[in-house]
């Protein structure tokens, strides 16, 4: 299926030039592959990393089969039963639970351990369950505070490292007469992120993922700290009016109009500012800033392969995950011109995109409490969608905090049990 492919996809394996000892092995047989990258550019980037690993191995087929993406969520289960792959695209920590504990997605904590994945020491945590690691990722994005740089100018403010000094510059912003964050909390998720940095740098990222995996109680005293700090913000007006009747997108104008400074949220949000005709002198970009003395952990939601429990070639399949991880395939495949990502290896580099460099900087170096995949991913479903709801409530009736407290905690005695 993929000899195809080769002639289309050479200019990608001339350019990664791999021969790495994984990449040399003798493999053969067949090595098949379900991959949910159905957008055009993945896609693109897809193929030729199954051309390319196709053309190191001439003993060995990859052949190539790409669904669409919401379709797969769910197909997946009925693929890794009926009639398994090698190896799948799928996503990281609490999204993989399912299959880990159905016994679908393959241990390959061998792999880890004996330094076949070099370069991945800091993404490792979000491939990790009971324990063991189920996969690889491949490619991952930062979630932080993008900010109106030339106001910071003119305000006279620097970028905090404390929750003080954010409050602080919160006031002068404030004082100015503009707002100092805008959101769109219409559709739920983006409150989830204030959640996320907020729990995390009040109780460290291994209290975030025991709440996320139902062991940590909604009315503990830390959930409290949590709310507490968040209703600092939200009692001095910090947030843009009405927020709950904006999509993410419709609050960005905002930003770009300077009536709020700030917008927490993910690098895809960078081409947004940029075609709305922000430069890059104006706009920049800060991790979340400390609030307890806990390790920094960070939102940086990331896409996976796995190799099924059940596959046949794994040993293709296992060199695959060695190919697709290393570092010039990773700065190769999440360059500008390709999926427009963060690499996942920390010996990649990336291109001359700020954003891209400063997120890659925080997560391969700084991010020294772990990834977390944001509450829709980290959380289940049922759980997710109960939390969001309440988050967003709190935000505008932030005196319902009991009531949404005991909703939650319910929840998870409902869900989890």
């Amino acid at each position: 299926m993929l000899k195809s492919l080769k002639l289309s996809a050479a200019s990608f394996a001339v350019t990664v030039g791999l021969a790495t000892t994984a990449m040399a092995q003798d493999l053969s047989g067949t090595l098949r592959i379900i991959s949910d990258m159905s957008n055009p550019a993945p896609r693109a980037i897809m193929e030729g990393l199954a051309a390319d690993f196709d053309a190191l191995h001439p003993d060995l087929t990859v052949e190539l089969e790409v669904v669409d993406r919401e379709a797969w969520k769910s197909q997946i289960r009925n693929a890794l039963t009926a009639n398994p792959p090698d190896v799948i695209n799928w996503y990281a920590a609490n999204r993989m639970a399912p299959y880990v504990n159905a016994g679908l997605f393959e241990d390959i904590s061998d792999m880890y351990e004996n330094g076949d994945l070099p370069g991945l020491d800091s993404v490792k945590g979000a491939m990790t369950l009971d324990g063991k690691q189920w996969g690889v990722p491949y490619t991952y994005y930062q979630w932080g505070i993008y900010y109106r740089e030339d106001i910071f100018n003119e305000l006279g403010l620097s970028e905090p490292t404390t929750f003080d000094e954010e409050i602080a510059n919160c006031q002068k912003i404030l004082d100015s007469g503009r707002k100092c964050y805008s959101i769109g909390s219409k559709f739920l998720w983006t409150a989830g992120g204030w959640f996320d940095y907020l729990n995390m740098r009040t109780n460290g990222f291994d209290f975030h993922m025991k709440l996320a995996t139902g062991e940590a109680s909604w009315t503990s005293d830390e959930v409290r700290a949590t709310f507490a700090n968040w209703r600092k913000l939200i009692d001095m007006g910090a947030y843009i009016e009405d927020h709950q009747t904006y999509s993410w997108q419709e609050a960005l104008p905002f930003v770009v109009k300077g009536e709020a400074t700030a917008y927490l949220i993910g690098n895809f949000a960078v081409p947004h500012l940029r075609e709305a005709g922000l430069t890059d002198d104006q706009i920049d970009f800060y991790q979340f800033p400390k609030i307890a003395d806990v390790p920094m952990g960070e939102d940086a939601p990331t896409d996976t392969f796995h190799i099924a429990s059940n596959a046949t070639n794994k040993e293709a399949a296992r060199a695959f995950l060695q190919y697709v991880t290393s570092a010039d395939v990773q700065t190769k495949i999440n360059a500008a011109d390709g999926l427009g990502q963060l690499p996942v290896n920390a010996n990649a580099s990336v291109g001359d995109d700020e954003f891209l460099q400063q997120g890659f900087e925080m997560l391969s170096k700084n991010a020294t409490g772990g990834i977390a995949q944001f509450f829709d991913r980290d959380f289940p479903a049922e759980m997710a969608s109960v939390g969001m709801e309440g988050l967003q409530e709190f935000m505008v009736f932030p005196d319902n905090l009991e009531d949404i407290l005991n909703r939650l905690e319910a929840a998870r005695k409902r869900i989890y049990k």
